[in-house]
Formats: C-alpha cells, sequence, structure tokens
C-alpha cells in the first residue's frame, strides 16, 4: 500500500514564498548581470555623475533652493519638496537630455569610422544642435536639415547648429517625409566612393567586447582627417530616437540609484518632459534593468497619449531586439501625463513666461515655457499631494538657448515680462 502525505497549509505557503524569493532573486540577479554586461562600454560623458539640488515649498508660491540637499527619509518629512536632477548643467551649450541620448552613440560613430553624419530637426532644434557641437568637438561633419525657412536672425538652437554644423533648411511638404528625405541626403553626401549607414548598421558591427576594452571616446584619431578614408555616413533620427540613446539613461539612473543618493529601496516618481518620449522610456527600463522602484512620469507636449505610446513599444522592441534584453513584456513602463495647458507643439500660452521668471528668480533654475515648466509644474502637484507616497524627482533636461527662439517668435510675451504672474 502506498501511503500519501499531505503537507499542512502553512507549510505549502512557506515552500511556495521560498520559490517565489527564489525566482524573484534569480531573476534580480539576472537583471544585475545584464546591466552590467549592457553598461560595460564606451561613453562620451567621462563620468555619469550629476547634481542633485532640493525644491522646497514654502508659502504660496515661493521655494527655497537646498544645493546641498540630505537624502535620509527623516530628515525630509517635515517639509514638501523634491529633488532636481541638474542635467541642465552637463554641457553649456547641450541639453541634458541630449547629453545622455548620445551618451553612448558617439563612441559608435568613432568604432565605424564614421566621418559624417546626417540628421534632422525643427528650425530651433536642440537635437541638432547638439549633434552639431558634440560631432565638432570630434572631428565629424554635421549635415543638419531643419524644417521651414531660414529666421531673419540667426539665434539661440539655430545659431548653434549653423556655427557648429552644415545647415540645410527643408520645405514642409520635403520634410514631412523624413526617411526619403534623409535616405536622399545622405546619398548625395556619399556621392559615388561614400557609404551611408542607418543605426541598424552599426549596432551589428560593433560587439559589446569592441566597446568596452578601451577608455571613454573624446577624439577621434587625427588620421582619419587626413583624407586616407573614404567617407562613411550616418544616418541618425530625428530627435535621437533610437535604441542606443536608452543607454546613456539607464547608466544616469543606475548612478542615482547609488546607496548615498537616492538608493535603490525608496519608491520615486520620475518627473520628465516627453518630446519624442525617448528619455522617459530609458528611465522606466533603467527602473526595469536595475530593479528599483521607480516610477515615470511623462508630460506629454508633442503628440497624443496613443502616439507616445506606440513610440514606447517600439523603442522598448527595438531595445530587446538590439540588446538582447529578456526581462519586460510590452509597454506600460512610463504613466503619460497630460499637459496642464493643451495647446499646438512650441506654442507659449500667456503667464507662462512670467512663470519661467518667478522660478528663475527665487531658486537661480532656468525653465523654458514649452518643455521644463510643463515638467516642474507636474513635480509640484505630484510633491503637494500628501497623499502621495514616494519622493518625487525632477529631471531638469535644460532648454536655456530654446528662450532665445521663443523670444524671437514670442515678442508680445517676452517684449514686457511681468512681474506678477497667477499662473500658480
Amino acid at each position: 500500500m502506498r501511503l500519501r502525505f499531505r503537507l499542512p497549509s502553512s507549510v505549502t505557503m512557506i515552500r511556495s514564498n521560498s520559490l517565489h524569493n527564489e525566482i524573484l532573486s534569480k531573476l534580480k540577479l539576472g537583471r544585475e548581470e545584464f546591466t552590467q554586461k549592457l553598461l560595460n562600454r564606451r561613453w562620451t560623458l567621462p563620468s555619469p555623475e550629476t547634481k542633485i539640488h532640493q525644491l522646497i515649498h514654502t508659502q504660496g508660491r515661493t521655494f527655497l533652493l537646498n544645493t546641498h540637499p540630505s537624502f535620509h527619509v527623516d530628515s525630509n518629512k517635515q517639509s514638501k519638496h523634491f529633488y532636481i536632477v541638474r542635467d541642465d548643467l552637463l554641457h553649456p551649450l547641450v541639453n541634458g537630455n541630449k547629453a545622455r541620448k548620445l551618451d553612448a552613440l558617439l563612441p559608435l560613430l568613432h568604432h565605424c569610422s564614421v566621418t559624417d553624419v546626417v540628421t534632422c530637426g525643427g528650425c530651433h532644434s536642440a537635437h541638432t544642435a547638439a549633434i552639431a557641437v558634440l560631432c565638432a568637438e570630434r572631428g565629424i561633419v554635421s549635415h543638419l536639415l531643419l524644417r521651414g525657412e531660414q529666421p531673419e536672425i540667426l539665434t539661440g538652437y539655430n545659431l548653434m547648429s549653423t556655427m557648429y554644423g552644415n545647415v540645410t533648411y527643408v520645405p514642409r511638404t520635403v520634410y514631412a517625409n523624413r526617411e526619403e528625405m534623409l535616405k536622399s541626403y545622405a546619398n548625395s553626401v556619399a556621392g559615388n566612393n561614400g557609404s551611408v549607414l542607418w543605426f541598424a548598421d552599426i549596432i551589428q558591427a560593433a560587439s559589446a567586447t569592441d566597446l568596452s576594452i578601451s577608455p571613454n571616446f573624446m577624439q577621434m584619431d587625427v588620421s582619419r582627417s587626413e583624407g586616407s578614408h573614404l567617407r562613411k555616413i550616418l544616418v541618425v533620427n530625428e530627435g535621437a530616437g533610437d535604441s542606443v540613446a536608452l543607454l546613456g539613461v539607464i547608466r544616469l539612473v543606475q548612478y542615482l540609484s547609488q546607496d548615498h543618493l537616492l538608493g535603490k529601496q525608496r519608491p520615486m516618481k520620475f518627473v520628465v518632459d516627453a518630446g519624442t518620449g525617448t528619455t522617459a522610456v530609458g528611465l522606466g527600463l533603467a527602473a526595469h534593468c536595475l530593479g528599483v522602484p521607480y516610477e515615470v512620469y511623462a508630460v506629454m507636449l508633442a503628440d497624443k497619449i496613443d502616439a507616445y505610446r506606440k513610440q514606447e513599444e517600439r523603442l522598448i522592441s527595438e531595445f530587446k531586439k538590439h540588446f538582447n534584453f529578456e526581462f519586460i513584456e510590452g509597454a506600460g513602463i512610463v504613466n503619460w501625463v497630460e499637459r496642464d495647458r493643451p495647446r499646438k507643439f512650441g506654442n507659449v500660452l500667456e503667464g507662462e513666461v512670467e512663470a519661467c521668471q518667478n522660478i528663475a528668480q527665487q531658486t537661480g533654475i532656468l525653465v523654458d515655457p514649452v518643455y521644463t515648466l510643463a515638467a516642474w509644474e507636474t513635480a509640484m502637484l505630484l510633491s503637494s499631494n500628501e497623499a502621495d507616497g514616494g519622493q518625487v524627482v525632477l529631471l531638469h533636461t535644460g532648454g536655456t538657448l530654446g528662450m532665445f527662439g521663443l523670444a524671437q517668435r514670442y515678442k508680445k510675451y517676452f517684449g514686457m515680462i511681468k512681474k506678477d504672474s497667477n499662473h500658480f
């Protein structure tokens, strides 16, 4: 006779919990190993380090900036506040989010001996300015296709694109088909003897081993500028919206999650403004890769939520394909937030310039009306809600030079800035 024993339910539960914890432990270990391997490569930025400040709410519409905050939980319970990651200070001419997106891309250009870059953007594009500046610093020629007509006076990002790169203004009807426009222009630059590369080409050509054995990439070899190599033209999509752009953001979050900074245990709400949405997706992927309890809130500025969700799905799909990432299924890693005052992308509304002025005068931090003001307001709202758990962290992506272009286009708002505003 075969005897059958039945374990008590409590024992079964203990074993079940043990198995569950073992699976989670292996999953966490797998993520950590994957992340270490993923980030073991050459970078453009010598270090992922960035400053972290703290914005404390006081009475009414007034703020207090703490440039040396404590990250200990108990010391922050007495006041409503949020942390500010000062990526706006990374480079004098390049937005913080652009520097992060290009952090892993420029070493790939060097690895594949790229001589020219072709990309596109709006007339006052921060992306094209970043490409122009960072490529010029490394002896790579940039070709920038800007939508619309040349302004009467060059200023802001438009001026930087022109000073550092080769600008061509493209009619809006032609610009509407970006892929064909970029392909056609890149072929014309390559001529009969050159070659045109796309992101998929260079990511396949560069192995992780090749990228991890050399120091941080700073300057291309002098021999490449002596005319002994054929021209290789790389096409970079508008806004650098490729999966390689996510790596620099993951590197940033790994830095921020150190125990002496934000840590890995406390829930965090990361807030960022969303143009293409690439930075927001990078933050979400970083949380998954590192296994940290960080949520991402991205304020939608350039499109509707369906478009941003499609962009999220595309980037995750490309990331999984290019870097063999197996720890996430589908999308849903970003909370897409509606803008408080909807408008056509790029427009400035009444009271917003005064709101930026108010923040600048009280804190010394400059936000712009199109991008970072929206993220600032969302961070204010989340950190003011006593019912919300966790800390709020605003990723300040920059936008300083964009103020010059806005002042050129919206003279009525910048011509006479009022001192008092009821915007908040």
